[in-house]
């Protein structure tokens, strides 16, 4: 995963980084801790298993379908996400990539956060 700090991406104060086909746009007043690159590196295993375009298409379409049902929580719904939850669950994990089995975030699809 290659890393570009810069001023632009991502946008938002509460977003320290995000990852656009496994390049990782970290912040340049960001902190890069080894629980951020996990975060990202689960990211770049679930667009790796899912190919890059089906990814975003079910990241955005899921985040949509949440934003309706939460009533516009923008922010909740992103963490709501079942790519972001398993993220976030194991971005304490170091090894966690080692035994992830494949398609794991599809175990939290259908789980209210």
């Amino acid at each position: 995963m290659m890393i570009i700090r810069n001023r632009v991406l991502p946008i938002g104060r509460r977003f320290s980084a995000i990852n656009i086909c496994g390049l990782l746009f970290v912040k340049q007043s960001a902190e890069l801790t080894p629980e951020l690159l996990t975060h990202e590196r689960i990211h770049t295993r679930q667009m790796t298993e899912l190919f890059i375009i089906p990814f975003y298409i079910i990241y955005v379409a899921e985040w949509l379908v949440r934003v309706v049902l939460s009533g516009g929580n923008l922010f909740g719904s992103y963490r709501a996400l079942s790519m972001e939850r398993e993220a976030y669950r194991y971005q304490d994990d170091p090894g966690y990539l080692k035994r992830r089995r494949r398609f794991a975030q599809w175990r939290n699809i259908q789980k209210a956060p």
